[in-house]
């Protein structure tokens, strides 16, 4: 049984191998949310294969052929047609423009606010008013494109003897959704008062009218309103 057992594992990781390979040969290092998916398939059917009695090898091979031969079928088309490449994996999508977050993008990408500011400063970036324009790619990558007057290289670039001035705090959250961040007003020793005049100045009426609110470096509160959504 123990011969069998070790035949039979051979023969499944070899077949997984020329399956794994076949798929995944156009892909290189950059590989799709798809591509993971199909990886992961494979391999599931390899442990099947491999470890249940029950299932014949014949019966797995034939599963592993079919799901490879899809999976190269949907590669092909995502090559040749561009409709069918958007149906698979959709478009990239603008999620801030000119410093104000688009809240539909947010929605249809199933975005929250901590997770673009996170992706944010993945890339270097920690105020949403420094960006103009933030891209959410159908990879689950962000693509950013700063404001010229933000972006460091322009600095350096007019004056060689530019040393940024390291700031007492970064930009930081101070409203999200309507909700005002208590734990980081106190840290930036903020009173509410204030806040509710900065609001009312930009013309909105309360906190709650605010999506997005933070403190920049230069002691100015930075307000992003929220917007209706758009009709469906």
């Amino acid at each position: 049984m123990k011969r069998f057992a070790c035949g039979r594992n051979g023969d499944t990781d070899l077949s997984f191998l020329h399956c794994y390979s076949c798929v995944n040969k156009n892909h290189g290092e950059k590989g799709t949310e798809q591509d993971y998916i199909s990886g992961i398939t494979i391999g599931a059917l390899t442990a099947n294969v491999a470890l249940n009695p029950k299932i014949s090898l014949l019966n797995g091979f034939l599963a592993l052929a079919v799901w490879s031969a899809l999976t190269i079928i949907i590669d092909f088309w995502n090559i040749k047609s561009k409709r069918f490449r958007k149906l698979v994996t959709g478009d990239a999508v603008i999620v801030i423009k000119n410093g104000v977050i688009v809240e539909d993008a947010l929605r249809k990408v199933r975005l929250d606010i901590d997770s673009l500011r996170s992706l944010l400063r993945k890339k270097n970036v920690f105020s949403v008013a420094d960006v103009a324009f933030a891209v959410f790619e159908t990879d689950g990558k962000l693509s950013v494109l700063k404001k010229e007057n933000k972006q460091t290289v322009t600095n350096e670039s007019l004056n060689p003897a530019f040393v940024p001035v390291n700031p007492d705090f970064l930009p930081t959250e101070v409203i999200s959704d309507g909700t005002v961040n208590q734990k980081n007003i106190k840290k930036l020793n903020l009173r509410e008062n204030w806040i509710t005049h900065q609001i009312k100045n930009a013309g909105l009426s309360s906190v709650s009218d605010v999506f997005y609110a933070e403190l920049q470096k230069d002691g100015t509160l930075f307000i992003d309103h929220k917007k209706q959504p758009s009709p469906s």
